[in-house]
């Protein structure tokens, strides 16, 4: 089954992709792939939680319901118009019914974000303020707006807020080698990379040039840890190429981003949820670790959450914590920007003494 690109023509036959505006349309086509399938072959099964919107553009198509035919769709009919068993779980079967089908896949999750951003408001690319009118071509704006949308982080956000942030960002033009944020200073910015790849690197008093911690390209951001925690930077941040970035302040990132992301537990539901199979993830250094930690807790210091992120389990619920609640509550965002399962232990382990003391 191979993939072919689509045009936005083919796009508006479908409901409900035929009411969104011309910019969400063409950020949606380059998500959106055609397949092919062959006679018999299963497109998903009664039950299962895929994720995924599908519409038959030819062939044969039959949905089975607890394993009887309940109905037959053909492709350029208007049943076909709209996507086959949406609901999820599924509540059919598909099976091919022909010699060979085409289908239209689309990630439903991206779909939901475009529909409720389209029809919450006027956004159009053109008029996003500053992300617009400094964008250097209508593409590049939806690339980077298309792979911000796209993480999970977007996925819990009020559509909004999402307008907002748009709104509010602003453009800084950066050339190869430039620095963008340095290790101490004070965290006034968060950062989406519009153009071109940035490296972050952390000083030791080992290593002047600094460990490699991260590389960065469009459509990934840096630069919550310091907002979040109301801390002095962890790291260096330096581009690698010429590029741009979009920049989004501390109070703005603070109440229309970050505060809608994050989940709070006390230590009685914290230690609730960890006794269902949830993991105790410890963010402070080594040191602090060795010293005092939480029983079974694993330890990631805040400053290398990036670079060991893929040791983590993305189907474990991770309750993250520290001394007081900061460094947790900028790791848990860096978790769940990234589609984890992530809460922050609120008061960090001070509370989890307060609650020794009264007992």
């Amino acid at each position: 089954m191979e993939n072919r690109p689509l045009e936005i023509s083919l796009l508006r036959t479908f409901s409900p992709l035929d009411g969104l505006k011309s910019e969400n349309l063409h950020a949606l086509a380059r998500k959106a792939s055609i397949r092919e399938m062959l006679s018999d072959e299963v497109l998903f099964k009664e039950g299962e939680d895929d994720k995924r919107t599908i519409y038959i553009l030819s062939g044969v198509i039959e949905l089975l319901q607890n394993g009887e035919s309940v109905a037959i769709v053909r492709g350029g009919t208007p049943e076909a118009r709209n996507p086959l068993s949406p609901t999820m779980p599924r509540r059919h079967t598909a099976i091919v019914a022909s010699n060979r089908i085409e289908i239209l896949s689309i990630d439903s999750d991206l779909l939901d974000v475009m529909l409720t951003w389209d029809q919450t408001g006027s956004y159009e690319v053109g008029e996003l303020g500053n992300a617009g009118k400094l964008m250097e071509s209508a593409d590049e704006g939806d690339d980077w707006m298309t792979a911000l949308l796209q993480t999970k982080a977007f996925h819990k956000v009020p559509p909004s807020n999402i307008q907002a942030i748009f709104m509010r960002m602003q453009r800084v033009d950066f050339r190869a080698g430039e620095s963008v944020i340095k290790q101490g200073d004070e965290g006034d910015f968060f950062y989406v990379i519009v153009k071109g790849k940035c490296l972050i690197t952390r000083d030791t008093p080992l290593n002047k040039d600094g460990v490699k911690l991260a590389e960065l390209s469009m459509g990934e951001s840096f630069g919550e840890e310091a907002l979040i925690s109301d801390a002095k930077r962890n790291a260096n941040v330096t581009m690698i190429t010429d590029g741009a970035l979009m920049r989004l302040n501390k109070q703005d990132f603070k109440s229309l981003l970050n505060e809608p992301l994050l989940e709070y537990l006390d230590i009685t539901q914290a230690q609730k949820l960890v006794a269902q199979g949830a993991t105790w993830l410890d963010v402070r250094l080594p040191s602090e670790f060795e010293n005092q930690h939480l029983d079974k807790a694993i330890n990631i210091p805040l400053y290398f959450m990036r670079l060991k992120i893929k040791t983590l389990d993305r189907k474990m619920n991770y309750v993250c914590y520290c001394d007081t609640g900061r460094r947790s509550s900028a790791a848990a965002y860096i978790l769940s920007e990234r589609g984890f399962h992530s809460y922050v232990l609120r008061g960090g382990l001070q509370a989890v003494a307060a609650a020794k003391v009264k007992k």
